[in-house]
C-alpha cells in the first residue's frame, strides 16, 4: 500500500434524455476531512449521497464538491389535453339547441385546461438520479487515482529528502571534528580560556564549566536519533496508508535534532552541515503535509 496525497481533481459527466450532468471534486490539504458539496435546488439528496460516499472513501483533506446540471428541453411544448376536450364536447352536444352559433376549434382550444404546456425540464432529479449516482462513483474513483498518483510522486520525493539527511548525519558523524584528539583540544583551548578570564576561579566551577563544555561538543546524540528517525521514516513509508500526521511528526523531530546539531557544532564544517540538514528537513515538511 503505497501513500496517498491530498490533493487531486477528478471530473465525470454524461448526459440523461435532455437533460446534461457533471460532477467536479477538488481536494486540497485539511487538518481532517471537510467535505463541501454544491447542487441545484431540489437534488439535496445528491449531495448527502456525496458526502457519504466520499467520507467513506478518504481520510483527510477539505474537498470542493460541484454538480451541475444543464438542460436542452428548450421552450415548453403545447399539449391538447384530449381528455379535457372529450368532455368539453360532449357537455356542448348535451345542450338543447338554441340558435347560437356553435364553438369553433380555436374557441375550444382557448378554454382553460384544453391546452397544456409540457415542460421536458421539470423532474429533473427523476431523470439524472440514478445516472449522476453512478456518475459520481466514477469521479471518486478517478479523485482516488489522482491522488494516489501524487502519492507516488510525492514519496519519491520524500524519500530522496531521507537518503539525503541520513548523508548528511552519516557525514557530521564521520566529520573529523568529532574525533576525541579534536574534542580534548577544543575543551583545552576554552579551559585555557576561562583561566585566562577568571582570576580565581573556584577549582570545582572550572570543573562545571570544563563538563559542561564537553557535553555541549557530543552530538552523538542527535546523530543517533537522526538515524532512527531516518528507519522510522522509511518503515512508514513501506507501510504507506493515511500516515501524513506521522509523517509531520517525524519531520518536526528531524528539525529538532537538525537545530540542537547546529548549536553543539563549534566547528565550521559541521555548523555547515547542520544548516544543510534544517534546509533539507525544511523541504521534507513541506512535501509531507500534502499526504493523507
Amino acid at each position: 500500500m503505497g501513500i496517498e496525497s491530498m490533493t487531486g481533481f477528478a471530473r465525470a459527466a454524461g448526459t440523461t434524455g435532455v437533460h446534461g450532468w457533471a460532477w467536479e471534486i477538488r481536494s486540497v490539504n485539511g487538518r481532517g476531512l471537510d467535505v463541501r458539496v454544491r447542487v441545484p435546488p431540489g437534488l439535496e439528496i445528491l449531495a448527502e449521497a456525496a458526502r457519504k460516499r466520499l467520507s467513506g472513501a478518504l481520510r483527510r483533506g477539505t474537498l470542493h464538491v460541484n454538480r451541475a446540471v444543464s438542460s436542452d428541453a428548450g421552450p415548453p411544448r403545447p399539449r391538447v389535453n384530449e381528455t379535457v376536450l372529450a368532455a368539453l364536447l360532449a357537455a356542448i352536444e348535451a345542450l338543447p339547441a338554441s340558435g347560437i352559433d356553435r364553438p369553433t376549434f380555436d374557441g375550444l382550444l382557448a378554454v382553460r385546461g384544453v391546452v397544456e404546456y409540457a415542460d421536458e425540464a421539470q423532474d429533473v432529479l427523476g431523470a439524472v438520479e440514478k445516472p449522476a449516482l453512478a456518475g459520481l462513483e466514477a469521479a471518486v474513483e478517478a479523485l482516488q487515482e489522482a491522488r494516489a498518483d501524487e502519492g507516488r510522486a510525492l514519496e519519491a520525493i520524500v524519500l530522496g529528502h531521507v537518503e539525503t539527511i541520513s548523508r548528511l548525519a552519516s557525514e557530521a558523524e564521520h566529520h573529523p571534528a568529532r574525533r576525541s584528539e579534536a574534542i580534548r583540544a577544543r575543551i583545552a583551548a576554552q579551559v585555557e580560556a576561562l583561566l585566562g578570564s577568571a582570576n580565581g576561579l573556584d577549582p570545582q566551577r572550572l570543573h562545571q564549566e570544563a563538563a559542561l563544555i564537553a557535553v555541549r561538543a557530543d552530538i552523538r546524540e542527535e546523530i543517533d536519533r537522526l538515524h532512527a528517525h531516518v528507519a522510522a521514516l522509511r518503515e512508514l513509508l513501506a507501510k504507506g496508508g493515511p500516515i501524513g500526521r506521522k509523517l509531520d511528526f517525524l519531520a518536526q523531530e528531524f528539525g529538532r535534532e537538525a537545530s540542537t546539531l547546529c548549536a553543539k557544532a563549534n566547528d565550521p564544517d559541521l555548523s555547515r552541515i547542520g544548516l544543510d540538514l534544517r534546509t533539507v528537513v525544511d523541504q521534507m515538511r513541506e512535501q509531507v503535509q500534502n499526504v493523507e
